[in-house]
């Protein structure tokens, strides 16, 4: 039959545990999200490693480069190893500490002295007493062993808030994979839209140059006036000064996915700067459901976790309000010639215990139970302002997707039509039935639809990115943080 005995122990210790007992707090959530959504559940794999769903190599490669390099990631890393190593150093405060002592002092009494016992408690003349202008030499070797009692609970609950810190070290880590992943796609994907905008602009120049030499031969033929040749060329340096913005944007691109990814701003102009792909087209998004957050999100996680480490900070302060018991003990030898140090009757010992109880100080722990206490209030606030920010973050994404695809939608049937309008002033122009400035006006309405249609569909991208992002995706538990906290 199994012994009571470590079960009415543990109930025991428990119940003399000061503070509260933390409990996950309970949190409603809508059953659904209100703007479209792909109702279906997504997998971990999924929500793993995202990126991968745009089909796009290199941005896998620079994702996992950046998950593997980012400065942000490797000082959340190393906040978990923080973390553990303050939970060792709370765990420690609940055993007994032993130090070893040894010493040899010499000790001459002055020959005007009263007999009195050698300070350092060996031997001497007399019956353990030193005489007047005697001298002697006392050898001890012993330890020092000292520990606290853990009877109302202070360290126990020291521990459980170190944990807790622990978890939510791993949590922001995980928290800085999901944005440093969600970085990095949203750059690159900036970048390819980019490049597609200085293409279309280039091919415009070019269309513009063409342009300048027709209207110049039909100048010269007399079919035209001047009048037209000037706002052509107007038009050419127009499309040649939209050039120079756009490729400064994407440069800032580059620089900035190659700082994500550990390395200098410079390092990626080679590799990225040639328009060698095209911008990846959006995968579609399971959303879920809005209770999956709780469980998904890295920073409800870390909030959460936050908010047990405050509560279990009360009860450290609650327990000052009890006496601290702890035990000593000195054993040593100690003999006033190393021959006989060894020996039994070298032996000296001495222990004790103490009770150490404030009476009076002010009101000092009261208020300092207090603070403990707001600041578990404010972690609990900062715990739901998170998880309705989670939901608002998922609920924006999921907007800002339908309508660029409603508005992509309208500019791709707008920039048909204006093709169409732009090929009929052309003609028209050939045969003298309008002016230039038809053509230029359907050209420029054109040109203005196929840009807009681009920062568009650049647009949708990016916004799946951030639907990815609100899902909580992008994280995965490796090594170094070790088991689920």
């Amino acid at each position: 039959m199994k012994k009571p005995y470590p079960a009415l122990l543990g109930a025991l210790l428990s119940a003399c545990t000061a503070g509260p007992d933390y409990s996950r707090p309970e949190t409603a959530v809508p059953s659904s999200y209100a703007e479209p959504h792909l109702a279906a559940v997504p997998s971990e794999a999924q929500l793993g490693s995202w990126w991968t769903a745009f089909g796009d190599p290199e941005l896998d490669r620079l994702i996992g480069r950046a998950l593997a390099q980012n400065l942000d990631i490797a000082t959340a890393a190393s906040r978990i190893r923080e973390a553990r190593a303050e939970e060792r150093v709370a765990g420690a405060s609940a055993l007994p500490s032993v130090t070893a002592d040894s010493s040899i002092t010499h000790q001459r009494i002055s020959e005007h002295a009263i007999p009195l016992p050698p300070t350092s408690g060996g031997g001497g003349n007399g019956a353990g007493f030193g005489l007047p202008g005697s001298e002697f030499t006392t050898f001890r070797v012993g330890f020092d062993a000292s520990w606290e009692l853990d009877l109302f609970g202070k360290t126990r609950r020291e521990i459980e808030a170190a944990r807790a810190r622990t978890g939510a070290a791993i949590w922001s880590h995980r928290d800085a994979e999901v944005s440093t992943a969600a970085e990095v796609a949203s750059a690159y994907l900036a970048l390819r839209s980019l490049q597609e905008q200085i293409g279309v602009a280039q091919s415009e120049v070019e269309r513009q140059e063409r342009s300048l030499k027709l209207v110049s031969a039909r100048v010269r033929g007399g079919l035209v006036t001047g009048q037209d040749l000037e706002q052509q060329s107007a038009e050419l340096s127009s499309a040649k000064a939209a050039v120079p913005p756009l490729r400064a944007e994407a440069e800032a691109q580059i620089h900035k996915i190659a700082v994500l990814t550990g390395d200098t701003p410079q390092a990626l102009i080679a590799e990225l700067g040639p328009a060698a792909a095209s911008l990846p087209s959006p995968p579609e998004v399971p959303a879920g459901l809005p209770s999956d957050l709780l469980r998904r999100r890295p920073d409800i996680r870390a909030a959460e976790r936050n908010l047990a480490a405050a509560s279990a900070e009360i009860g450290v302060a609650t327990a000052d309000l009890y006496p601290r018991f702890s035990l000593s003990a000195a054993p040593a030898l100690v003999s006033t010639a190393l021959a006989t140090l060894l020996e039994w009757g070298s032996r000296n010992f001495s222990g004790g215990a103490a009770v150490d109880w404030p009476i009076f100080n002010a009101g000092r722990t009261r208020a300092r139970i207090d603070v403990r206490t707001a600041q578990q209030e404010q972690a609990l606030l900062s715990y739901r302002k998170t998880i309705l920010s989670a939901l608002k973050d998922v609920e924006d994404s999921l907007a800002r997707i339908d309508n660029d695809r409603r508005e992509l939608g309208e500019l791709e049937g707008a920039l048909k039509s204006a093709s169409r309008a732009e090929e009929i002033a052309r003609t028209r122009y050939s045969g003298g039935l309008v002016t230039y400035s038809d053509v230029l006006q359907a050209q420029s309405r054109r040109i203005g639809l196929e840009m807009r249609a681009l920062e568009t569909r650049g647009a949708e991208a990016r916004d799946t990115v951030a639907l990815y992002k609100a899902l909580g995706g992008g994280w995965t538990t490796t090594a170094q943080e070790g088991a689920e906290p």
